[in-house]
């Protein structure tokens, strides 16, 4: 079960109803690399369990990288699992970046939220972080998981 989940939700994830996977953006790697909720512990145990991808963007893995040592390996734990990919930033990405940016001159250029918006947005997966706000500004549409 996901702890924080509600049963709609659930239902989605238990029934299969729910393919392909969830992007994860600074906020839930530092997260998971700090235990500071059990949500994306939880999260992630289940990917494994049910064969979920979990997608990071490069950008947002090196905007998380923690500066302590057992939090880095409590990351590398995720970064090491079947379930796990690392989107690039590559020409793709970097120009599907850049026109979000591009389009979105009211706020304030933000590359590692592009990524995680870009990387959302070309799976149709949903992001999973505490700062919804700042990847609507770049997608309104964008579909967002809300840690606790």
């Amino acid at each position: 079960m996901i702890e924080g989940a509600d049963s709609e939700e659930l239902h989605r994830w238990e029934t299969g109803w729910v393919t392909g996977g969830r992007v994860l953006d600074s906020d839930a790697l530092s997260d998971f690399a700090t235990i500071r909720t059990v949500y994306t512990q939880t999260l992630t145990w289940f990917a494994v369990d049910h064969g979920v991808v979990l997608a990071i963007p490069a950008a947002a893995l090196a905007a998380a990288w923690p500066t302590a040592t057992a939090q880095r390996e409590v990351l590398s734990v995720l970064l090491s699992l079947p379930v796990t990919v690392i989107d690039p930033l590559d020409d793709a990405a970097a120009t599907g970046m850049g026109e979000l940016l591009a389009a979105n001159t009211e706020v304030a250029p933000d590359v590692v939220a592009a990524h995680v918006a870009y990387s959302a947005r070309r799976r149709g997966w949903p992001v999973v972080t505490t700062r919804p706000e700042r990847l609507h500004a770049l997608d309104p549409t964008l579909e967002i998981e809300c840690l606790p």
